[in-house]
């Protein structure tokens, strides 16, 4: 490649990522010449300038025509503005609550680490949601893992966080050797790693050989990408890493890489195999991820069950959201599975308004975790005596979670109901099975609840915000509320600035 060739690239595509890149290579430089008594949390507040400059060059990059450089290997459609928006809102509010972190047994000597390694992984992420091409795809996907990987160890003299971050490393090395596998599928078939080629080319297949292979394909990769977005049964890891990684790293893992999860999965699934034609029973041929409805609906309806159940026994807090995550992740399944018209709207509105409800409580569980030493829910009896506005905060975020109506929550639901029940035929099993694990979501739910309003405090000393905890609580209870109040200000932003994914594959 020659240099008119290079500078003839729209590299103002790629600023986001860019910033990112810059600033976490400064921070990495920064930590290692520092003096040792410098409080490293300087580095967390330039990491979090960083994040918000990248959001200030995404939201100028809007209203941009769907862009191609490389090759076509990084694409700036309106799905990558989308999903990348709430990327990087999800980080600067974890990267709030880690720089107010500070675990009993100290982290100051790794917390340099923490924030560029941080940074690294939501570039992972980034590229992951603007990738074209599978090899970009995997080093964006392998980015996030990597680095994800020591975060969950992060304590380095915690056994549990030891024991978190092998199970995340056994876990994860499986399942990205298991979704490798299938895109050598994919690619032997093709000759090409691009996503469009890929498309236009299976879009010609006829060898039932060949389409006997591409399904093999098709559950290999979302076998694979399963364990990143912890559905069932491939969710074993997630409680105990949850439980053992450093809180923000939970909070992490719980929004902005199971975001990443889906982002990959939607990528993968709708560019290959809905270009795929099975001929069936019909006259007419049905794409191969059409076919694979009934899989997708088996293991959604599987995601929902196990994570709500098995959340009813759970004491530790972080295990039992945990659970709940699982939960979720069933839920915005259901809208993958019944691939509706609305399946792109209800998919992001609710990652939306999970970012928030979760984040949300996150911050709150971090500073009674951070106060008391113990992660039982006993710890949240009374809160609302000792800290009355953290204690509305957090029923917020839990009527959100259990989707009550009036919060984002709610809207995230009721969009995915709506969407399985327009398609021909309607899913009405997936739709049975979400309504009542809902409500079975409600007993660990308003078990918290019961804890913070109505059990008597062990301790009456009151808790001590910081700013930055505050800072979150207030954004997440705010948006929580709004979005349950006025979806439309974010579905009208979403059609209005992203098309609807309409170039998704352009």
């Amino acid at each position: 490649m020659d240099l008119e060739t290079l500078l003839s690239y729209e590299w103002g595509t790629m600023a986001p990522e860019f910033i990112i890149l810059g600033v976490a290579t400064a921070l990495s430089l920064l930590d290692l010449f520092m003096p040792k008594k410098v409080d490293r949390r300087i580095l967390g507040w330039l990491g979090f300038t960083g994040i918000l400059a990248a959001i200030v060059a995404l939201v100028s990059l809007i209203g941009h025509d769907t862009t191609s450089i490389l090759f076509d290997t990084f694409r700036l459609d309106g799905f990558a503005k989308a999903f990348k928006l709430i990327l990087l809102a999800g980080a600067a509010l974890v990267l709030l609550l880690a720089i107010d972190y500070e675990p009993k047994e100290g982290m100051k000597e790794y917390r340099g680490e923490f924030f560029y390694l941080f940074l690294t992984a939501l570039l992972g992420a980034m590229m992951m949601s603007s990738s074209g091409d599978l090899i970009t795809l995997f080093i964006g996907l392998e980015l996030l893992s990597l680095s994800s990987y020591i975060l969950a160890g992060m304590r380095k003299k915690n056994l549990q966080s030891n024991e978190s971050a092998m199970k995340y490393v056994i876990n994860g090395g499986i399942s990205t050797a298991i979704t490798l596998f299938g895109m050598s599928y994919v690619y032997g078939l093709t000759g090409t790693t691009n996503l469009k080629e890929m498309s236009l080319i299976l879009g010609n297949i006829a060898d039932p050989q060949h389409v006997y292979i591409l399904g093999l394909a098709f559950f290999l990769i979302f076998i694979g990408l399963s364990f990143k977005i912890a559905s069932a049964p491939f969710h074993m890891w997630a409680p105990d890493v949850y439980e053992g990684a450093p809180t923000p790293v939970t909070a992490f893992l719980s929004v902005v890489s199971k975001t990443a999860g889906f982002v990959i999965l939607l990528r993968l699934l709708l560019a290959i195999f809905a270009s795929v034609p099975v001929q069936g029973d019909g006259a007419e041929p049905l794409p191969l991820l059409l076919r694979m409805q009934d899989y997708l609906a088996f293991l959604a309806g599987a995601t929902m069950i196990i994570g709500n159940v098995i959340a009813l026994r759970q004491r530790n807090v972080k295990r039992l959201f945990a659970y709940s995550s699982i939960a979720h992740a069933g839920y915005i399944l259901v809208a993958l599975t019944t691939m509706s018209y609305f399946m792109f709207d209800a998919i992001w509105f609710y990652l939306l308004a999970y970012l928030f409800m979760n984040l949300g409580a996150f911050a709150i569980l971090q500073l009674i975790t951070s106060k008391t030493g113990s992660e039982d829910i006993g710890q949240f009896a009374g809160l609302y005596q000792r800290a009355p506005v953290l204690a509305v905060g957090m029923g917020i975020f839990i009527l959100s979670l259990a989707g009550i109506p009036g919060t984002a929550g709610f809207i995230g639901k009721l969009n995915i109901f709506m969407g399985a029940l327009i398609r021909e035929p309607a899913h009405f099993v997936l739709v049975g099975i979400m309504i009542v694990m809902t409500v079975v979501s409600y007993v660990y739910y308003f078990g918290l609840f019961t804890q913070m309003f109505f059990r008597p405090a062990a301790d009456d000393s009151k808790l001590k915000l910081s700013p930055g905890i505050t800072t979150v609580v207030v954004i997440c209870a705010a948006a929580t509320v709004l979005f349950g109040i006025m979806p439309n200000l974010a579905l009208d932003f979403f059609h209005q600035n992203f098309n609807g994914f309409s170039d998704f594959l352009q």
